[in-house]
């Protein structure tokens, strides 16, 4: 039988600014018989309609922390499929709080909507070093360097046989070299080049730990405007809004 492939989609991959004209962070996965969004920030739900994305596509969306730029855009992919009136139900799988923090959004962007009670949705929590099962996919998530306050974690997928990494927001830690060992595609967030930040990862770090992290192939995201004035001088392979990878 022939093995079914994943695309992944970066439907936004720049930083809480837009820098570059890109926007916030969302990726999706095609997999066989599954669709997978990772992270919906601010601006990216414009993005899934600009890649003709359908969302009905869509049955599971999973959040890597909370802040704006990576799951703002959710309230408006909700209040659309509850006003089109999706029956096929919805995972949302989130550090703890999700559901409440979504409610929040919701009830903070349109109040008196009511879209939770409108929609099929089942949330789900990851517990680091634990493995959330579905029935197509496989979720762990890592606790990572970033604002504490955002329950911020790194995430490793296995779908279709193929596993995706995605370190989420993070300065260096060796939690990295877990997440990434032997990944077919390895999302590592580089929002800066040699500025050392707290919370966000710089080029100069990760070239001096890339050999330990044992990935199979690694793409940059999040790019700061430091990162895009020296992409001459960067050797990893980085995102563009719409690059597709096949797995």
């Amino acid at each position: 039988m022939m093995m079914e492939n994943t695309t992944v989609t970066f439907v936004g991959c720049g930083d809480a600014f837009a820098t570059g004209k890109r926007l916030h962070t969302c990726l999706y996965l095609n997999a066989p018989h599954s669709g997978l969004l990772i992270d919906c920030g601010a601006t990216a739900y414009y993005g899934l309609k600009t890649h003709g994305i359908n969302i009905r596509d869509i049955d599971t969306i999973v959040i890597s922390h909370f802040h704006g730029d990576h799951y703002g855009g959710i309230p408006f992919l909700l209040l659309e499929e509850a006003v089109q009136q999706r029956q096929q139900p919805l995972t949302i799988v989130s550090p703890p709080t999700g559901h409440e923090r979504i409610a929040q959004l919701l009830d903070q962007l349109y109040p008196g909507s009511d879209v939770l009670g409108k929609l099929n949705i089942l949330f789900k929590t990851y517990i680091p070093g634990s493995t959330l099962a579905a029935d197509y996919f496989e979720i762990m998530a890592f606790p990572v360097a970033h604002a504490a306050e955002a329950l911020p974690h790194g995430l490793r997928i296995v779908v279709g046989g193929k596993v995706i990494s995605f370190s989420g927001d993070t300065e260096w830690t060796p939690i990295l070299i877990e997440l990434a060992r032997d990944a077919d595609l390895f999302i590592c967030e580089c929002n800066f080049f040699d500025s050392e930040v707290e919370g966000h990862m710089n080029y100069k770090a990760l070239q001096e730990y890339d050999d330990q992290l044992g990935y199979r192939h690694m793409i940059l995201t999040h790019l700061g405007p430091e990162m895009l004035l020296n992409l001459n001088r960067i050797t990893h392979q980085c995102a563009e809004d719409g690059l597709e990878i096949v797995l």
